[in-house]
């Protein structure tokens, strides 16, 4: 999943941004309120990390314009204010979720896997789909019971066409999804990536929509 991190402590930030991609996440990172802004206003993320004292614009002001712009990309907020007040503050302008400094980047992982579940409608833990059984917190990938090994691209193509089922993914979205910013990305890698997921996981799975993009069906009722 694509997070985006709002921080403008450095070593903070460098600290969640390696843990978060440990974890999996695609992070782009940025340190003020003004250019957070101005990423949101053009990428898609599937959640947001917000830290409330930032520079140029406060975190709560960035998220009260981006709700009032109907933005509902979760949010979690970061602060090193700990009292009832200030969570309420930070709930009351559209915050999804608060977790007070210093934290464990397990539990900000695990509260991330929780906004983004939510925020896709998906009440359990694990993504099934048909003999598929993915398990996003363990990375892990199982058909018919029987474990199959994914790069971590792969298990993120995965994950997101999953995520979208019924609903066509261009390559620039795909792309979006699985690199950030500094990242190169070669013109065919997910055209490769597809390629690998079906030697492993079946020729059925993922669909070509010819000159749009890639699709998971919805399972049949």
């Amino acid at each position: 999943m694509r997070i985006l991190l709002i921080e403008d402590d450095a070593l903070l930030g460098d600290g969640i941004m390696a843990g978060l991609k440990q974890a999996g996440h695609t992070v782009d990172w940025l340190r003020d309120g003004i250019a957070a802004e101005s990423a949101l206003n053009t990428d898609h993320f599937d959640a947001v990390v917000l830290d409330i004292n930032l520079p140029r614009q406060d975190g709560l002001s960035l998220l009260k314009k981006r709700r009032a712009a109907g933005d509902s990309t979760p949010v979690l907020l970061l602060t090193a204010r700990d009292t009832v007040a200030d969570r309420v503050r930070g709930l009351d302008a559209g915050a999804d979720d608060y977790l007070v400094k210093p934290f464990a980047l397990d539990e900000l992982a695990a509260r991330l896997r929780a906004l983004i579940r939510r925020g896709h409608g998906r009440p359990a833990s694990l993504i099934e789909h048909g003999e598929l059984s993915i398990d996003p917190a363990e990375h892990t990938v199982q058909r018919n019971g029987a474990p199959v090994e994914l790069s971590p691209r792969e298990f993120a193509l995965l994950s997101h066409l999953l995520e979208h089922r019924g609903q066509v993914q261009s390559r620039a979205q795909l792309e979006t999804a699985l690199y950030g910013w500094s990242e190169d990305v070669d013109s065919n890698a997910v055209e490769v990536h597809v390629h690998h997921l079906r030697k492993k996981l079946g020729t059925e799975l993922i669909r070509t929509i010819r000159g749009v993009g890639y699709l998971v069906p919805k399972p049949k009722s």
